[in-house]
């Protein structure tokens, strides 16, 4: 069979080695498991940090892959292992006497049925480590015995994550998403750590749910939901407006960012658009490009924000750019959490100067989203709130014009398949001994060996 491929019939989520072996690498302890080798851990959240307020300039350079970017929610350590300390470790791409062994982090249960089986199937389930636990410093030992980890869009992946990998003998990460901002790329270069992503999986996926997010705010539907439930058939507030017929800024015109348009001119709106990069394909469905940002903001009813998060992108609608844009419009973000700065939204919410925001990203996510907070309260018998409750979210999630989704717009089965199909092609190359791509690099190599 050949290297890398399961050689027989195994139950899912089988772990390769004890859950003993894993109370022992780890700080803190492992506090359960789940049936079929789902490893589950806590870790306590870090305060977040604050960001800039300046708006960013419309005519942005080109994302700098190799930038540094610590996770928003974590300050940088002030402990840095060196490197010298560390054994002679194997450095590149799997050699022909080497077995592929990947620890996953940050996994969940929608996986079960969906990504679990398609990795397992190729790499083999005794070669895979299931971790329900995001990648931290403190988790990074989980990893012990493996050369090779996949990682999700919150792992903390910055220099002392990194150095701690690294000592273990991880060489190469896996992202299975297309976002990489949380990984420091020059720690990874240093130590010799190979990184690939998932740069498309389903653009539809996520156009669509901004769409519907859009279309929930609009039409007032959770509001006019909740009265039907409690037997309230008014129809007084829950006026909306025709799409048909309005203009709609996208921010980024990248492969979401046309799939968006495309259902927005279907619905007869018109679409305006800001890239750095513009598009072809855009322009022949009938985009039309502004020059700047600043242009863009105050001619749109909507705005929908498809760009990555960069240096020059972060805290893109700040306020300045909320006071451009027109009285009263509605902001979309289904990108990144950090394009938005969460305090100067409020502030526009507060002084009505825009009426609504729909948000399936948060700038203070990691450790947040894709948990369950709500049982987090027994420390302190009676209603209370768990100790890392997110006041601002909360607090602009409990705001009848305002709609946020937990970053779920991915969530297809298709997506999903999707992902996994590509991680797995990515760890086949790390495997079969270099990259596939020109020149020996990984076909979706954000750094290579």
């Amino acid at each position: 069979t050949k290297r890398g491929r399961a050689t027989g019939a195994r139950g899912h989520m089988s772990a390769h080695v004890s859950f003993a072996t894993m109370l022992a690498a780890v700080t803190p302890r492992p506090n359960a498991r789940e049936p079929g080798g789902w490893i589950r851990a806590s870790v306590p959240k870090r305060a977040p940090q604050s960001g800039s307020t300046t708006i960013r300039s419309a005519k942005a350079r080109a994302p700098n892959l190799r930038s540094r970017a610590l996770a928003e929610d974590a300050p940088e350590s002030n402990i840095v292992p060196s490197p010298s300390d560390a054994p002679e470790l194997a450095r590149g791409p799997l050699k022909p006497t080497e077995t592929l062994k990947l620890a996953v982090f940050s996994t969940s249960s929608y996986m079960r049925h969906t990504q679990a089986p398609v990795i397992e199937e190729a790499l083999g389930a005794d070669n895979v480590r299931w971790l329900d636990v995001g990648l931290t410093p403190q988790t990074a030992p989980l990893a012990a015995g493996c050369n090779a980890t996949c990682l999700f869009v919150n792992d903390r992946a910055d220099a002392e994550t990194i150095d701690a990998l690294a000592d273990l003998g991880v060489r190469f990460i896996a992202m299975r998403c297309a976002g990489f901002d949380r990984v420091d790329l020059d720690a990874c270069a240093r130590r010799g750590v190979a990184v690939t992503r998932v740069p498309a999986y389903s653009p539809y996926a996520i156009a669509e749910h901004a769409i519907a997010m859009m279309l929930a705010l609009n039409r007032q539907l959770m509001k006019g939901h909740a009265r039907v439930v409690q037997g309230n058939y008014s129809l007084s507030g829950l006026v909306g407006f025709d799409m048909h017929g309005k203009t709609v800024g996208i921010v980024g015109t990248g492969k979401i960012g046309r799939c968006t348009a495309k259902i927005l001119l279907g619905m007869g709106c018109e679409v305006l658009a800001y890239d750095v990069f513009q598009s072809k394909e855009a322009i022949d469905m009938g985009v039309k490009y502004v020059d700047t940002v600043e242009e863009l903001l105050p001619r749109c009813q909507i705005v929908s924000l498809h760009c990555p998060l960069t240096d020059d992108t972060h805290h893109l609608m700040n306020d300045a750019a909320f006071e451009l844009m027109r009285r009263g419009s509605m902001l979309v973000n289904t990108s990144r959490g950090g394009l938005v700065d969460t305090a100067a939204l409020a502030r526009a919410l507060d002084a009505q100067k825009i009426a609504c925001v729909a948000m399936d990203v948060y700038e203070h996510e990691a450790g947040l989203f894709f948990e369950d907070k709500s049982e987090e309260t027994d420390a302190t018998p009676g209603s209370s709130l768990s100790p890392d409750w997110d006041l601002s979210l909360g607090s602009l999630a409990s705001r009848p014009n305002v709609l946020v989704t937990s970053h779920q717009a991915f969530l297809t089965a298709e997506a999903l398949g999707n992902i996994a199909t590509t991680t797995v092609e990515n760890l086949r190359e790390f495997a079969g001994g270099g990259g596939a791509g020109e020149g020996g690099a990984y076909v979706n190599e954000v750094i290579g060996h």
